[in-house]
């Protein structure tokens, strides 16, 4: 190659070179002062803009890039691409799914064996799902309701829950307790305790007596009126739960088991065990007795005879599926008129239909 040719490629080449080298400074400084008028505020750059750098970024390569005076480092920018070549061989997207999971109603009756059956274990569980046409593994069952934390069948049939105990003996069960009220006299305000009893099974309730000071003889004489042959509320009853008041005394719990009926004192702090006594005061003081002003002794007997009548022949019980206790709805045409029938002044209603 001739020496004048050679000189004019180098020349060329140089100044093309300091040309090249003239725009990356420029580029350099216009980033410094972009730094400069963005501060330390962080930039969000989209998917698209970080995968545009990251491709040009792997082509100038680590060494040139710690030397531009770029607004990303160079381990960022060999970051995203990193990134971006993971996500070309992702195949997540495509991935089938595992084993799959067990359907919520079989889950739900696997809980329900096992709370219902304290003795059943995860393959007396196993046999009965497999009756009803469901194949589930022993350890799924295991799993299902350790996840819900129901415990083992050694651990389970060990305590029986309340709940069970009264309804295997619903049939001769019964539930005690007083409540008080206060009532406007001419004294002023005066507490007054009622007691009550309650059929568990049946859920009739019975109004046993009302006392400004309950005694011990008055409970001993409440608890023989109960337990009469002929007609005490008690003279089927087998057991009769209470809490421990001292008004409940030894007397009191003599004259029970004298007539065949097993007191069973509640343990202590243990409110909720007597749940359908509680039930009731909270339903006759919400539903009555915190709603008037209660004028004397002779008011408080006559509002809560009132309730009774209501709370056995109309009030709807929603643990017995919303029906009345003590009597079916008169038969009627649909087309009839629809009465009411209220007590204390409407504070109380029954709607039903005119008789045929």
């Amino acid at each position: 190659m001739p020496t004048v040719l050679r000189f004019l490629i180098l020349t060329l080449a140089g100044w093309l070179n300091r040309h090249q080298e003239d725009r990356v400074d420029y580029l350099r400084e216009e980033n410094r002062v972009l730094r400069e008028l963005l501060g330390r505020q962080p930039l969000r750059l989209s998917d698209a803009q970080r995968r545009r750098l990251a491709v040009r970024g792997k082509r100038v390569g680590r060494r040139a890039l710690s030397q531009l005076a770029s607004f990303v480092t160079p381990d960022t920018i060999l970051r995203w691409y990193r990134e971006l070549i993971a996500k070309k061989y992702d195949g997540s997207a495509r991935r089938s799914p595992g084993r799959p999971m067990t359907p919520q109603r079989i889950a739900d009756l696997v809980s329900r064996m096992a709370t219902e059956n304290p003795k059943w274990g995860y393959t007396r569980i196993r046999g009965a799902l497999a009756n009803l046409g469901h194949e589930i593994a022993r350890n799924t069952i295991k799993r299902i309701l350790k996840e819900r934390g129901i415990d083992p069948a050694p651990e389970r049939s060990q305590r029986t829950p309340w709940k069970v105990f009264l309804r295997a003996h619903w049939q001769g069960l019964a539930a005690t307790d007083l409540f008080t009220v206060e009532v406007l006299t001419f004294r002023g305000l005066e507490r007054i305790f009622v007691l009550f009893v309650v059929e568990l099974k049946t859920r009739r309730v019975e109004n046993a007596g009302i006392h400004p000071q309950p005694h011990g003889e008055w409970m001993e004489q409440m608890a023989r009126n109960l337990t009469d042959s002929v007609d005490g509320f008690l003279h089927r009853a087998q057991y009769l739960i209470h809490d421990r008041d001292p008004l409940f005394t030894q007397v009191f719990r003599e004259i029970l088991k004298s007539s065949g009926i097993g007191p069973i004192r509640l343990p202590p702090r243990s409110p909720s065990v007597n749940a359908y006594a509680d039930r009731f005061v909270r339903s006759i003081k919400k539903e009555c007795l915190d709603r008037v002003v209660i004028l004397g002794e002779g008011h408080l007997r006559f509002l809560v005879r009132q309730y009774v009548e209501h709370y056995h022949n109309e009030r709807s019980h929603q643990g017995l599926d919303n029906q009345l206790l003590s009597r079916a709805p008169p038969s009627s045409s649909p087309s009839a008129g629809v009465q009411r029938r209220e007590r204390i002044g409407g504070l109380l209603n029954y709607y039903h239909r005119e008789a045929a």
